[in-house]
């Protein structure tokens, strides 16, 4: 199996819901970002062998195969192909698997995985508004909302709506120090929404939050329940992209790759909790990968509710302080599609600046799957 790298990755900053990107359609959006990942890599468009992007809500402008359609306004050749998956909040996760997969199996040397999502103009659901589960499935499995799949974890796992307020705040204080602190310049590309107007701060982190403030609000999935608006992650819209090569061919093209891919795996977990995907998955790459948590430096696990994070850190028995170090989905933003990228280019940034060797990534998905990855950066 031949080793696989990063050579570059970047994103946009990520917007709020009908936000500062709500009137940019999702297949432009995508195309600004696969557009300066080719400019950052200096890699000619040309020789790019598959544009795979993940998209979960593929309705309207994002339907059609929006891979391939943002490969076209983005002026990449018409024989660069692209494809479109949809593995819930971790396709464009997937998508780098699939593109490191094909790469390591010698059917190609180079590759552009990411996602995009915009959940302002192809609202969340509205792919599947009318279709209700099979009665073959529901007769296996009870079947609920992710935000039930939240509850009935942190009812499980024992944490108390403080608990999962406190880990939220903390998210925002973490995000709003990061923006701060100049942390997310390199990786957002600027993108122009009209006017004049160039947007390249991710619009989600609240300077305003406090714990009062999310205490006051009001349970969205269960009546006395703990899950809220606060403390789930935000409906966005964003996208993001990262190059991936052989290590023989960068070596050829005088490139100096990030990071190189250690381990990468997908599970299927409980499909009611649905959530706690992440906790396998990360014990089955650490496994691949012969390492332990303790080699990690840095992990990104999604944010989509508090209550996940939470649990994967204490079944995982993982440090607190190298987790999300700079914010998470509850501050930042969760433009479905497009995290596992946007999250996997801020692991590659921030291993940079701590000078950490390893670091992981893992998403929970819809139905009940989850993505893990691990990464080692090249120095």
């Amino acid at each position: 199996m031949r080793e696989v790298v990063i050579v570059e990755g970047c994103r946009t900053a990520v917007g709020r819901r009908k936000g500062m990107f709500a009137n940019y359609r999702a297949d432009e959006l995508a195309a600004i970002v696969l557009e300066e990942v080719a400019k950052r890599s200096n890699v000619d468009k040309e020789m790019v062998e598959d544009v795979i992007m993940g998209c979960v809500t593929q309705v309207g402008e994002q339907a059609g195969n929006v891979a391939r359609t943002a490969a076209l306004i983005a002026g990449f050749p018409i024989d660069v192909p692209g494809v479109t998956i949809d593995r819930q909040c971790g396709s464009s996760q997937q998508a780098v698997h699939f593109g490191a997969q094909a790469i390591a199996a010698g059917d190609m040397d180079v590759a552009i995985a990411g996602g995009v999502e915009s959940m302002t103009r192809a609202p969340m659901f509205s792919n599947v508004q009318e279709t209700k589960p099979s009665k073959k499935l529901t007769s296996r499995y009870e079947i609920v909302n992710q935000g039930v799949s939240a509850e009935k974890i942190a009812e499980k796992w024992e944490f108390s709506r403080h608990q999962l307020d406190e880990f939220s705040l903390q998210s925002h204080q973490r995000a709003l120090k990061a923006i701060e602190q100049g942390k997310f310049e390199k990786e957002i590309v600027p993108v122009e929404t009209g006017e004049g107007t160039v947007v390249q701060v991710d619009e989600g982190p609240r300077a305003d939050t406090t714990i009062g403030a999310l205490a006051g609000l009001k349970t969205v999935f269960k009546e006395n329940g703990k899950i809220t608006a606060g403390n789930a992650s935000q409906m966005s819209d964003g996208a993001s992209a990262v190059m991936l090569m052989s290590a023989k061919k960068a070596a050829e093209l005088g490139l100096k790759p990030k990071a190189k891919i250690v381990a990468r795996t997908v599970v299927g977990s409980d499909p009611t909790l649905m959530l706690t995907g992440p906790i396998q998955a990360t014990r089955k790459v650490l496994k691949k990968a012969d390492l332990t948590i303790a080699d990690m430096d840095r992990y990104e696990v999604n944010e989509a509710f508090a209550p996940v994070p939470m649990a994967w850190l204490q079944d995982i028995g993982a440090d607190p302080e190298k987790l999300n170090v700079n914010g998470g989905a509850i501050s930042l933003g969760h433009p479905l599609g497009a995290t596992g990228t946007k999250l996997l280019i801020s692991l590659v940034h921030e291993l940079e600046r701590s000078g950490g060797k390893y670091g992981l990534l893992a998403i929970c998905e819809g139905m009940g799957t989850a993505n893990a990855t691990i990464i080692e950066r090249i120095e």
